[in-house]
């Protein structure tokens, strides 16, 4: 799955999508990009914290996953009618015009053809299904390279690309990969008879509330720096587009992260429920994800001029700041994925609902302070803040619940890494091509001396899970 992502996402986000905002006229791109957020606002009534919820009780009771596949399709479509609904009366009380509603009619549906694939995922992931789930999780990428890289590379039209091909290669693409996922989910379950059930659906709802929540909650504490910044700041405009310059890396790299997330999730589940002893897994785990996280943070430093100029032509030094702090919050965030995770599958929803309350009050705090006075810069570092605050109190925890010790040796390596990581970029900067990729090459082979990629634990927990 990593391997996959890794091949497919990164040409998606820099050749296609970076290509696309490069071809249209900057106010079609705005309007895509504007809707394309607004159509994010709401989903969550697409899914109320059901996927979660499926992963879970499939990888701890696989016999019932084929019982209920038909009840919840089938509440899955109203919940499409009360999303759409919802979408489309704040969109008409924002007084977008009728070209702008058309737009976000594609919008809509992408956004539950795209809750339907995760739900065919949550039933692969659940079942540990995880060569069917890489092949899902990047088929609609993969797709969107062709079709649209046709349209961007080669002599296949003289007319110049427009906004609305965009929108519309994308929803072909999910429909295909919808397809593909619901043929698969069918052949190992069967055709299931589409129902509704007001009693089960309520049933459903009341036990993965806490999962919707805390999704609800995530995405506020998230996402809402971008929108204090336009809205609080004398040149708000300006600064939004200086901080979503390094928020679009931060993303990209997010997520990646989330792969593990995926991958974990349905191991931590089955394995609380087998009593099983999970630390040896969420130690390799949090080498590999929370080492990759410092390096990239780290890299990204010493070095955010030189990435910013690969992807950017200008304002690179105002977008300079806001990109280094928020690349640190990204240590926080995948530390938040991998224990969020691990508490998620054990059930602790009423903490990490409280935590993440939390997180909001802090977040909007911080940004009411910072952003006035300091814009881009200051929302970063209430980023910053918010995902190391919440990261720590959820990896305190953790340990506190599951009594881990930490071995002297394994601590030493840690730290070790961490300092040499830094002193190296700090007297080594990249200047090329040449030197960016020997430096972080350099600081890859750093992760295997130190053992934070331990092959041989990772090939022992994979013949165990696989």
């Amino acid at each position: 799955m990593v391997l996959l992502n890794l091949l497919v996402k990164p040409i998606a986000i820099f050749g296609i999508d970076a290509a696309v905002q490069n071809r249209v006229p900057a106010e079609d791109y705005g309007i895509y990009f504007s809707l394309l957020n607004f159509s994010f606002l709401f989903n969550i009534l697409l899914d109320l914290g059901i996927n979660n919820f499926t992963t879970k009780n499939v990888a701890q009771y696989p016999e019932m996953a084929s019982k209920y596949l038909g009840k919840v399709l089938g509440f899955r479509f109203i919940l499409f009618i009360l999303y759409a609904v919802v979408s489309y009366t704040v969109a008409l009380v924002l007084n977008w015009d009728s070209y702008e509603i058309y737009l976000l009619s594609f919008l809509v549906l992408n956004q539950f053809i795209v809750a339907l694939i995760a739900y065919a995922r949550s039933y692969f992931g659940g079942l540990l299904m995880f060569k069917t789930d890489a092949f899902i999780s990047v088929l609609d990428r993969f797709l969107l390279i062709i079709f649209c890289g046709i349209l961007l590379y080669t002599p296949f039209t003289d007319t110049p690309f427009k906004i609305e091909w965009f929108i519309w290669i994308q929803t072909g693409c999910y429909a295909i990969t919808l397809i593909v996922a619901v043929v698969l989910l069918f052949i190992q379950f069967g055709v299931p008879k589409l129902q509704y059930h007001p009693v089960f659906s309520y049933s459903i709802i009341r036990q993965s509330f806490p999962y919707a929540l805390l999704i609800f909650l995530m995405i506020i504490y998230t996402r809402v720096d971008s929108v204090m910044v336009e809205r609080m700041h004398w040149n708000g405009k300006t600064e939004a587009g200086f901080y979503a310059k390094g928020f679009r890396l931060l993303n990209a790299f997010f997520m990646f992260a989330m792969i593990f997330s995926n991958l974990l999730f349905p191991m931590f589940s089955k394995m609380f429920k087998l009593k099983e002893n999970v630390i040896p897994l969420l130690a390799t785990s949090a080498k590999l994800l929370i080492g990759g996280a410092i390096l990239l943070s780290i890299l990204s430093f010493f070095n955010s001029e030189y990435i910013l100029n690969l992807i950017y032509t200008d304002h690179i030094q105002e977008s300079n700041q806001p990109f280094q702090l928020l690349m640190f919050s990204f240590i926080g965030m995948c530390s938040t994925i991998l224990y969020g995770t691990l508490l998620t599958a054990r059930g602790n929803m009423t903490f990490l609902n409280s935590v993440s309350a939390i997180g909001i009050v802090v977040n909007i705090a911080m940004n009411s302070y910072l952003i006035p006075e300091y814009g881009a810069t200051g929302a970063a570092i209430a980023t910053v803040i918010t995902q190391s605050l919440i990261s720590a109190i959820q990896f305190v925890y953790s340990i506190r619940i599951l009594k881990i010790q930490f071995k002297l040796k394994d601590t030493a390596f840690f730290i070790g890494y961490v300092t040499v990581l830094i002193v190296g970029c700090y007297f080594f900067r990249a200047n090329s091509a040449l030197t960016f990729m020997a430096l972080l090459f350099a600081s890859l082979l750093s992760m295997f001396f130190f053992r934070i990629i331990d092959v041989k634990n990772l090939k022992r927990i994979i013949a165990q899970k696989v």
